[in-house]
């Protein structure tokens, strides 16, 4: 070989040899771990919501199509944003990953890929309307933070790294050697120990909120007030059915809160505004000092699918929403009460279904006798009986605004959902359960039926393709309620198929109409198979 080619062949090779391909991607990890950790740290001082990884989530469930939402909802029920949380984390690792594999020659590389998650995060808190501007300092700790220790990280494993072509677990193939290599490492599990311990102190931070103490003054209060009781035959529960009253640990949650606010009743406040004689402002003492009612109402999710489960009953205390709205003098032409959520979120209720003296309409601090749940509003929430939750049940209210459905539209019309969304005369079979294998005799088929502020009048079963034959009904406690039927068959071995349909009190009866959630709630037959042997 020519002098000439040996030194052409030095001058082309790089100075500094790449971090190997591990050393690279902990680069990138341990980088975008301590960036989460910032911002969460800054996030529990200025406001839980703007912590980055939490913002974006919220973004994304924001920014989901209408089908993939109910998708997420049938396949992973109440535990879709816990989905949504390890999908997040997933992408972030690889994105972690990514940016340290190509940054093993130059820190440039990661630092843009940094510096583009940071500004994610920032344009995700700046998005959300419920937070202020200075709640954009914890996506900016993070946006720092991250390039910071990337940059950082990336120059303590590149002092004395040598090309290597083994795989990560050869001998000596780690990257530094010796006092750097050690250097390293320390310097790695810094990063890490500091990463968790700013997570943690970001966690306790945000809970410096004392909602229990808050929620158990307001236990007491409610309970002041008895709750009826639920009469004998009311359920079948020892025969399949669910029992009358939902517990609250039971009760179903589908909200978009990716984190639960946290918010005392100390701290609470109601502003109702818009087309009214008389603009208030409301505390928690104010709503404490009116006459409070209890109402046994069922609540049903538009995503619930026929025979899905996102429907629970409860206890609801409350005041009256009409006695709200008379003292803030409800002008002519309004016909949307329009209410937002301590964390932006919006519905839209109809107000002559808010005024109707025999829908009950509240504004709910209590929930089976005590106060609200933190995850099913507390400090106080909406409660429209009839109509779906999306657009009657605003938790962690704060704002109810008079105005018309023209004007403004709440959160899930843009998104392809009605605008009005009555709930519709529905029946679930509880048990037999489907595709389950029975031994061969008396059998009992029971479920529930509802159609909220109509009452059930029937409900039908259907045998194996015979006729329609009536199931008994269980006491019928409120029309704003379910109500549980029954019926007892002397079935033969083998495969059996039962359909159930009800009839409400306005002699309307269930469809056959096979249609899906959106926009205004799913129809059809609940059908199940099952087997006696």
């Amino acid at each position: 070989m020519s002098r000439s080619a040996s030194s052409s062949r030095g001058q082309d090779e790089p100075t500094t040899a790449p971090l190997p391909r591990c050393v690279a991607a902990l680069v990138g990890i341990l980088a975008v771990a301590a960036a989460l950790a910032a911002g969460h740290l800054v996030a529990g001082f200025v406001d839980p919501a703007a912590s980055p990884f939490l913002a974006v989530g919220d973004s994304a469930i924001d920014l989901t199509p209408p089908p993939l939402k109910d998708f997420a909802v049938r396949a992973f029920g109440t535990t879709d944003k816990v989905v949504l949380l390890i999908g997040m984390g997933a992408v972030l690792t690889l994105a972690a990953v990514a940016a340290g594999l190509l940054s093993r020659r130059s820190p440039v590389p990661g630092t843009v890929l940094a510096v583009m998650l940071g500004l994610l995060g920032v344009a995700a808190v700046y998005s959300r309307g419920n937070l202020s501007q200075l709640t954009v300092l914890a996506p900016a700790a993070s946006l720092s933070i991250g390039v910071a220790v990337f940059r950082w990280l990336h120059t303590v494993a590149s002092r004395r790294a040598r090309r290597l072509s083994g795989p990560c677990a050869a001998a000596g193939g780690m990257g530094p050697a010796g006092t750097d290599r050690r250097r390293f490492l320390v310097t790695s599990a810094g990063v890490a120990i500091g990463s968790g311990l700013a997570g943690l102190g970001g966690q306790l931070a945000a809970g410096r909120v004392d909602v229990e103490a808050s929620r158990a003054k307001v236990t007491t209060m409610v309970a002041r007030h008895p709750r009826p009781a639920v009469p004998s035959g009311a359920d079948f529960a020892g025969q399949g059915t669910p029992t009358f009253l939902t517990p609250n640990r039971d009760f179903y949650r589908i909200d978009t809160a990716l984190s639960v606010p946290r918010l005392r009743a100390e701290d609470w406040s109601l502003r109702v505004h818009g087309m009214v004689d008389r603009e208030l402002r409301l505390t928690f003492d104010d709503i404490a000092t009116m006459p409070l009612q209890v109402r046994t109402i069922t609540m049903a999710c538009v995503s619930n699918e026929v025979g899905g489960p996102y429907i629970s009953t409860a206890d609801f205390v409350g005041v009256p929403l009409r006695e709200l709205l008379a003292r803030a003098g409800v002008r002519s032409g309004a016909d949307q009460v329009f209410s937002t959520s301590v964390d932006g979120y919006t519905a839209g209720s109809p107000v002559a279904e808010t005024l109707d003296p025999g829908r009950d309409a509240m504004l709910a601090i209590g929930m089976n006798g005590e106060a609200l749940p933190a995850e099913h509003g507390f400090p106080a929430r909406l409660v429209v009986p009839g109509l779906y939750g999306y657009v009657s049940a605003t938790k962690w209210v704060t704002d109810i605004e008079l105005t018309t459905f023209a004007d403004k539209r709440s959160y899930w019309v843009p998104r392809g959902y009605s605008a009005k969304a009555p709930i519709k005369t529905e029946s679930r079979i509880d048990s037999p359960q489907g595709l389950t294998t029975i031994k061969a005799g008396r059998l009992t088929v029971a479920g529930i039926a509802w159609a909220p502020t109509k009452g059930i009048s029937k409900v039908e079963l259907r045998m194996d393709g015979g006729p329609w034959q009536p199931a008994d009904l269980g006491i019928e406690v409120s029309g704003q309620a379910w109500r549980m039927w029954r019926k007892e068959y002397d079935l033969a071995p083998g495969s059996h198929t039962v359909v159930s349909r009800a009839t409400d009190g306005s002699g309307y009866t269930q469809t056959a109409d096979q249609v899906g959630p959106i926009p205004d709630g799913a129809t059809g037959l609940h059908t199940i198979v099952f087997t006696m042997t």
